[in-house]
C-alpha cells in the first residue's frame, strides 16, 4: 500500500468518533443518530473505494503536468514541504469555493453537506464524484515544480486536518481562530442559515476566507444540512440525486445558452423569465424537522452488526488493494457498495430491502471465498461461508418476528 495519510488515519477517525459517543453517553446529549451516522460513513466508504480508480486518473494527470510543464524542480526539503502544505491549502480553498459556486461541481460536493447533524462522522461523508471537478485546481503546483509524491502527501494532510473541525463538542478557540480553521468556523460552513451559506471555505487556514471576502463569524447556532432535504439513507442515491435533478432542470430550459448557464452558474440559477435566482429559504430552528426515517429495533441491530463487519472488510481491502488486479478491485468495490447500500435501504424500510439483503449475504461470501481470496486457507474460507449462512438465518428470523408483531389480532373481545 502506498503511503496515504487519509487511509492511515482511519483508526484515529474512529477513536475520535468513540470519544464523541462517550460524551453523548455522559452528558445525555444526542450527538449521533444511527441512521444518519451510518449514511455518513457509507458515503465515506463509497468515496474511498471508488477513489481507487478516480485517484489514479487525477494523480496521473498531475504527474503528466509535472513531467511536461514544470518550470522548476523543487526539492522535498522540510521547508519546501511546509510551503507546499500552505499552497495546497490555498488551492483547496479555491477548489472548495468553486464546488459551491458552480452547479455542476456542487453535485460532487453536496454529499458532504447533506447531513442534518454535525459530528465527526460528517467529516467522513464525502462525494464520490468530487475529485472529478477539483483535481485540476492543483495543476499550478505541478507547474511550479512540486513533485507528485510530495503533493499527494501534503494535500492528504490538508484533508486529515479537517476531520477534527466537524464537531459541536469544541467551542470557540480564541486567538487560534484568527489564522486557523476551527470547529466554530466550520460549523458556519455547514449551516443552511442564509447568512452562513457559502461561507468559510478554508481547509486549514481561515485567512483565505478573510482575504477573499467569504468569512463569517459563528453567531447563532447553525441549522445544518442543505436547502432541499435529501431524505435518504442510500449512499448511492445521495451521490446521484443532484445530477438527476440537474437533468430534469436542463430539460425544462429553452436554448443552449440557458442550459449552459444552468450547468456552470451557481446552484439555484434560473433565467429571468422563470423568476431568476432562487432565494435561500429562511430557517426556523424551533419547527425544523430532520429526516429521521426509523426501522425496527431488530433490523437496526442487524444493520449495526453487519456494518461493523463491512467496515472491517473495507479497511482490509483498502490496506491491501494493490494486491488485487483491476477486475478483482472492481468486484470488491461493487460488493462493498452493495453492502453499504443494503444497510441504507433497510434503514429506510424500502420494499426491496429484504430481497436485496438476502441476495447480498448469499452472494458476497461466495465471491470473497472463491474469487477474491481462494488461497486464504480453509479456516478463513469456512468462516466467511458461515457468516453468509448466519446472516441469512438472522434475516429470516427477524423478518418473521417483525411480521408476527405487525400482524393485527383477530381475537374478539367479549
Amino acid at each position: 500500500m502506498d503511503f496515504n495519510p487519509i487511509i492511515l488515519s482511519i483508526p484515529i477517525y474512529f477513536a475520535l468518533i468513540g470519544i464523541e459517543l462517550l460524551i453523548q453517553a455522559v452528558k445525555r446529549y444526542r450527538i449521533y443518530r444511527l441512521n444518519d451516522a451510518i449514511t455518513n460513513i457509507s458515503c465515506g466508504i463509497t468515496q474511498q473505494v471508488t477513489g481507487i480508480f478516480f485517484k489514479i486518473l487525477s494523480i496521473a494527470a498531475y504527474q503528466w503536468v509535472f513531467e511536461n510543464f514544470a518550470l522548476f524542480s523543487i526539492a522535498p526539503t522540510w521547508y519546501n514541504l511546509i510551503l507546499l502544505f500552505v499552497l495546497a491549502d490555498f488551492f483547496y480553498y479555491w477548489a472548495h469555493r468553486k464546488s459551491h459556486e458552480i452547479n455542476l461541481f456542487w453535485g460532487g460536493h453536496v454529499v458532504h453537506h447533506q447531513s442534518e447533524d454535525y459530528n465527526f462522522s460528517v467529516a467522513l461523508r464525502q462525494g464520490s464524484f468530487q475529485i472529478i471537478w477539483t483535481f485540476f485546481f492543483y495543476f499550478p503546483l505541478a507547474i511550479i515544480g512540486f513533485d507528485t509524491v510530495s503533493f499527494v502527501l501534503m494535500s492528504g494532510l490538508v484533508t486529515v486536518y479537517q476531520f477534527w473541525i466537524h464537531t459541536e463538542t469544541i467551542g470557540k478557540l480564541g486567538p487560534v481562530e484568527w489564522i486557523f480553521n476551527t470547529p466554530s468556523h466550520h460549523r458556519v460552513h455547514h449551516g443552511r442559515n442564509p447568512k452562513y451559506i457559502d461561507k468559510n471555505h478554508a481547509g486549514v487556514f481561515i485567512i483565505w476566507d478573510k482575504m477573499f471576502g467569504t468569512f463569517q463569524e459563528e453567531e447563532e447556532r447553525p441549522t445544518y444540512g442543505i436547502t432541499k432535504q435529501t431524505a435518504s439513507w442510500n449512499p448511492v442515491w445521495v451521490n446521484l440525486q443532484h445530477y438527476v435533478e440537474m437533468g430534469r432542470g436542463i430539460k425544462q430550459l429553452n436554448g443552449f445558452k440557458n442550459k449552459l448557464k444552468y450547468i456552470f452558474y451557481p446552484p439555484g440559477w434560473q433565467p429571468k423569465e422563470l423568476g431568476g435566482q432562487l432565494p435561500i429559504p429562511e430557517v426556523d430552528p424551533e419547527n425544523d424537522r430532520k429526516y429521521d426515517k426509523q426501522t425496527s429495533g431488530a433490523f437496526s441491530l442487524y444493520v449495526l452488526i453487519q456494518y461493523i463487519i463491512i467496515l472491517g472488510g473495507t479497511a482490509l481491502f483498502l490496506f491491501n488493494a494493490d494486491n488485487f488486479n483491476i477486475w478483482e478491485q472492481i468486484l470488491a468495490v461493487s460488493l462493498i457498495i452493495l453492502g453499504v447500500t443494503g444497510a441504507g435501504v433497510i434503514l429506510e424500510e424500502k420494499k426491496y430491502s429484504f430481497a436485496l439483503e438476502v441476495f447480498r449475504v448469499l452472494l458476497t461470501p461466495i465471491i470473497i471465498a472463491f474469487v477474491l481470496i481462494p488461497n486464504a486457507g480453509s479456516l478463513i474460507i469456512y468462516s466467511i461461508l458461515a457468516y453468509g449462512v448466519i446472516s441469512f438465518a438472522s434475516l429470516i428470523f427477524i423478518k418473521k418476528s417483525s411480521s408476527t408483531i405487525k400482524q393485527p389480532s383477530t381475537k374478539s373481545i367479549s
